[in-house]
């Protein structure tokens, strides 16, 4: 699973229209964000950090929200931009899930355990569960 990082708002333009995750490393204006929409008319989750988060209006929530699109709080820990355009979340991490899902393990103690050890958010570690681990 990869996330695609999105370090300004030039590059919403140039993505592909595929894309699923994707996480903006930049404030984004509502502009910005429907323009996102429109150029990934795929896209299931917007990552943002914790203090772009809070100043995400209370109508692109809702928009989003109507589009059926996660809006998730995190970060891309140790990711450079100017190396890959993308976070690929660790093998590893998906294997940690599964084998706990396997030992019978809550949702929620699997993404506050996960997240801990891999500094992903625990929304996103849920996000995971759903999309890749099948049970």
């Amino acid at each position: 699973m990869k996330i695609r990082v999105v370090s300004s708002r030039e590059d919403i333009f140039t993505l592909n229209p595929n894309e699923r995750i994707v996480h903006l490393a930049f404030r984004p204006s509502n502009k910005d964000i429907l323009g996102l929409v429109e150029a990934c008319p795929k896209i299931e989750v917007i990552q943002l950090p914790k203090s772009y988060r809070r100043t995400i209006s209370k109508s692109i929530e809702m928009f989003i929200e109507m589009q059926r699109i996660q809006l998730i709080e995190g970060d891309v820990w140790g990711h450079r931009k100017d190396i890959n355009e993308y976070y690929v979340i660790p093998s590893s991490v998906k294997e940690k899930i599964r084998e706990m899902k396997s030992e019978g393990k809550s949702t929620e103690d699997i993404a506050t355990r996960i997240s801990r050890e891999s500094k992903l958010n625990p929304e996103m570690v849920t996000y995971i569960m759903t999309k890749e681990t099948p049970a």
